[in-house]
């Protein structure tokens, strides 16, 4: 009797320990996330900071979040995708553009005048990376995509109000074919992440810059031009595509349940929240560029055509390079454009 009510003594203190030792007594799992713009920026205030803020809330606390802007914890922006990678950070969003090749059929949304807005394109974006991308991803796990609204031109001086204006200039461009559809407009492309690009502008070692005009807030581009120039019609003259990643092997060892906290906020209608906080965020920088009484240019239907016409040679590059590398290059041109216009509506 006494070895039993022993044994059952200790199966007692078993259970009660089972219980202190539960998930949710259990320490938070807290996660870096690591990226390139300062705090404030549209992406990093409105879509980063509430989205880990919701993960946190949903989970109870047990998954914690370290926000670090502006490369705080090291390296530069092209090195992000493999911190995540390798689990120097846990959590990155930083864009392919900035490892030129490394991941080709991304590329498809920066060719010219393909894409619509932020939330737009950000949605198709998703369905593409679900129909096409997974390979190019294997090694992380994939949270969200998302691209940023319309680019256009912001240039010093006169500025740009006909194809012939390009001529000359010298342009920072974020990505290779963005760079190359600089280039064939003729300007003369200069490559660099997003953070040098004011001291670039200040110093004169470019003329102008093509960026959403999301960003040109944070970093307060209009001070540093005179003119902005934009395009007729539902197509942007270029997007950049982003990406907000997950060392694979951290999230493989999260619990089941915290892992369908994540599943919950990644996905589609991840990819429409940043989308969307994208577009929100241009209007501030279109109104800083009023404010300045810098010119803002439209270019009309006749010109943008012009610029479409001139364009396409960088699309049709783009297509026999991938043919190259026994990739179906107008195949993904086809289907970008059909996701697109499902959320856009026809190209005009």
């Amino acid at each position: 009797m006494r070895v039993s009510a022993r044994l059952g003594a200790v199966a007692g203190l078993l259970t009660l320990l089972a219980g202190v030792v539960s998930p949710a007594a259990a320490p938070p799992i807290t996660l870096r996330i690591h990226q390139f713009l300062p705090a404030a920026a549209p992406v990093p205030a409105n879509f980063i900071a509430p989205w880990a803020k919701k993960v946190e809330t949903e989970s109870k606390g047990r998954i914690k979040f370290e926000l670090y802007p502006s490369m705080q914890l090291g390296g530069s922006p092209p090195q992000l995708f493999d911190q995540a990678r390798d689990g120097v950070v846990d959590i990155v969003w930083t864009l392919p553009g900035y490892t030129p090749g490394r991941f080709p059929k991304t590329e498809v949304f920066e060719l010219p005048f393909i894409a619509g807005n932020g939330e737009q394109t950000s949605q198709a974006a998703w369905e593409y990376y679900e129909k096409h991308l997974k390979d190019e991803f294997d090694d992380v796990h994939m949270i969200s995509v998302n691209t940023h609204g319309p680019g256009l031109l912001h240039v010093k001086g006169k500025g740009v109000r006909r194809l012939e204006d390009m001529r000359g200039l010298k342009l920072r461009g974020p990505s290779r074919q963005v760079n190359k559809l600089l280039e064939v407009l003729g300007a003369t492309p200069v490559g660099m992440p997003v953070p040098a690009m004011p001291d670039a502008l200040a110093k004169g070692v470019i003329d102008g810059t093509v960026v959403p005009w999301e960003v040109t807030t944070p970093l307060r581009v209009a001070e540093l031009v005179d003119t902005h120039t934009s395009f007729s019609g539902n197509r942007s003259l270029y997007v950049s595509f982003f990406f907000f990643v997950m060392n694979k092997k951290k999230y493989e060892s999260l619990p089941a349940d915290l892992k369908k906290v994540l599943d919950a906020n990644s996905g589609p209608r991840a990819a429409k929240w940043v989308g969307s906080v994208m577009d929100k965020g241009d209007a501030p920088g279109l109104e800083a560029a009023k404010k300045r009484g810098n010119a803002i240019i439209v270019l009309d239907a006749k010109e943008t055509a012009r610029w479409k016409e001139a364009a396409q040679k960088v699309t049709d590059a783009w297509i026999a390079e991938m043919k190259s590398k026994g990739i179906d290059g107008q195949k993904l041109v086809d289907d970008a454009r059909a996701l697109i216009a499902k959320y856009a509506g026809p190209a005009d």
